[in-house]
């Protein structure tokens, strides 16, 4: 596989470029940039599979050299210090990315996981250019990542999420549902601003969205949309509380 590197550190590039050639070694550094000025042009004139794209650089951000170059025939794996919003940013587009200093495990992760498709979701982009607009405003939209496809949806919409092993079911207002390659626990961290409640082991859902909870039979909640979900013992305290602040 071709790739990439844009960064405008020449330490980082290095230290990137040492860590892929050391593990992993079916990718082919074939060219670097040091801006996005000349990462747009690079990427003009190579067709790297991969490329690796700093976020800050010192004329403008890695999200300003994909929109400057359109459509992206690539897969995308961002680079980026310690920044909380562009991580929750990422998360929520199902957009890979790598922690500087780069953690080789994690680099080992992301290409394992990029490898044989043919570029970045166009969707999942978009969402990560709308969430990087955003500043700190909460994000209103979520990426959902299947076996098939990614699925972009609004956060109210959902009404609860349901553990499936390593997978997560998500069920919607419509009575739609979408399962997820990623577990329950991913997503009680990432929507855990969104009025989110874990009930459950096996059960995250959204406080808005209940209509009951009965205390007998072990204690379950009526959901708007008619289903009903386990609410285990240690979790009964916390669901009172929740409702109580509605």
């Amino acid at each position: 596989m071709k790739a990439v590197i844009i960064d405008d550190n020449s330490e980082s590039r290095a230290s990137l470029r040492a860590d892929i050639e050391n593990f992993c070694p079916e990718i082919e550094i074939i060219a670097e940039a040091d801006s996005v000025v000349s990462g747009t042009k690079l990427l003009r004139q190579v067709q790297p599979q991969i490329v690796f794209l700093d976020i800050q650089m010192g004329d403008g951000s890695g999200f300003d050299l994909l929109e400057i170059l359109g459509d992206v025939s690539f897969n995308v794996i961002f680079t980026t210090a310690s920044d909380a919003h562009a991580v929750k940013a990422f998360r929520f587009s199902a957009i890979d990315y790598l922690l500087k200093p780069v953690d080789p495990d994690d680099l080992i992760k992301a290409v394992a996981k990029i490898q044989g498709s043919k570029k970045t979701s166009g969707e999942s982009l978009d969402l990560l250019m709308e969430h990087s607009k955003n500043g700190n405003k909460p994000l209103k939209r979520l990426a959902l990542n299947t076996l098939d496809k990614i699925h972009v949806v609004n956060i109210s919409d959902i009404v609860r999420c349901e553990a499936d092993v390593n997978y997560t079911m998500f069920y919607f207002l419509d009575k739609s549902k979408v399962l997820v390659t990623k577990t329950l626990k991913d997503f009680e961290e990432m929507l855990s601003d969104h009025s989110f409640l874990r009930v459950h082991q096996s059960h995250l859902v959204n406080t808005n969205y209940i209509k009951e909870f009965v205390k007998g039979d072990g204690g379950y909640l009526l959901m708007q949309e008619g289903s009903n979900v386990p609410v285990s013992t240690r979790k009964r305290n916390a669901v009172v509380e929740a409702l109580n602040t509605l």
